[in-house]
């Protein structure tokens, strides 16, 4: 059996999952990921599954400078030659080719790391998120809440990347996540030095540590890339944590660095799966999905709803 993903042994053993190294894959060309076929998926897809908008932007461009395109999903992709986008549709594996292929890919890791299964591997919350781009589009600086395998399936793409482990690039109020925020965050071009820059084609692919920002942009020619991704136990519960952090500072409650006060870190965490868990039920339709994230987190955590212009 032939990986879908393949990586030296030498980056499995020393660098996964601390640190970021290339991959190759074999879905360049693979048709799910045709623009076709991506335009009928955006189409079924759940619209707060689906995120899209200008895609000539800066790595730092603030939130409310983000333009949204008028179009449906669908268009969006069928015209991606001429319209200046950036899309992604989240969630994907709620099809089942795509869930196929996604477990099929970590199947492969999981087998180089000496596990008979994902599962055993430590790959929870297995998710696929498809990205679509105009040429010359930028994904601004942001970071993922899971680890992921990066692959590019269409087009060159530039991915920059960069070490926080020190804190000095984002500091811990950064990290903290909510669904009242937008995805991107601060960006000073000064950064750049220290940007790790992974160079992309068809083919080529990249692991991708949990937390670690970075911002991307293609090149000449469209782009279809996917983020093969899963959720560690560690990186669960580090989640769960920043999630209830940004909770409790929305409210006006500044809270610590997950680490420094462990008890009270573990308190939160309960609590906030207990509040998950009460309300999980409820978010099985996009019309409450909607709802929910409006009144806990207000307006602004449906932002991707927001006016086109």
């Amino acid at each position: 059996m032939t990986d879908i993903i393949s990586a030296s042994q030498d980056d499995l053993a020393r660098r996964f999952p601390r640190e970021p190294f290339a991959t190759r894959h074999g879905l360049a060309g693979h048709p799910l990921f045709t623009l076709e076929a991506l335009a009928r998926l955006a189409q079924k897809l759940p619209r707060d599954r689906v995120e899209y908008n200008a895609g000539d932007l800066e790595p730092g461009v603030r939130p409310e400078d983000i333009r949204m395109l008028d179009m449906a999903p669908e268009d969006v992709v069928r015209r991606l030659e001429s319209c200046n986008a950036w899309m992604v549709l989240k969630r994907v594996e709620v099809e089942p080719a795509y869930r196929a292929l996604l477990e099929e890919a970590l199947a492969g890791v999981a087998r180089r790391l000496g596990h008979d299964s994902p599962a055993a591997a430590g790959f929870h919350d297995i998710q696929g998120f498809v990205f679509v781009a105009s040429a010359n589009a930028t994904t601004p600086f942001h970071f993922d809440p899971e680890e992921n395998f990066f692959v590019q399936i269409h087009g060159p793409k530039s991915f920059h990347i960069f070490d926080n482990r020190d804190g000095s690039i984002l500091p811990d109020e950064e990290l903290e996540m909510s669904p009242a925020r937008h995805r991107t965050i601060p960006y000073d071009p000064k950064m750049e030095e220290r940007a790790e820059v992974f160079r992309m084609g068809p083919g080529d692919g990249l692991f991708v540590p949990h937390l670690w920002p970075h911002w991307v942009r293609t090149g000449d020619g469209h782009s279809v890339s996917m983020a093969i991704t899963w959720k560690s136990p560690r990186a669960e519960r580090l989640n769960t944590l920043l999630y209830a952090n940004g909770l409790l500072r929305r409210f006006g409650w500044a809270q610590a660095k997950p680490g420094t006060h462990p008890a009270w870190d573990a308190t939160k965490i309960a609590l906030y799966r207990l509040l998950r868990a009460t309300i999980e039920p409820l978010r099985r339709t996009e019309t409450m999905r909607r709802l929910l994230r409006g009144l806990v987190f207000g307006r602004q955590a449906n932002y991707y709803y927001g006016k086109k212009a």
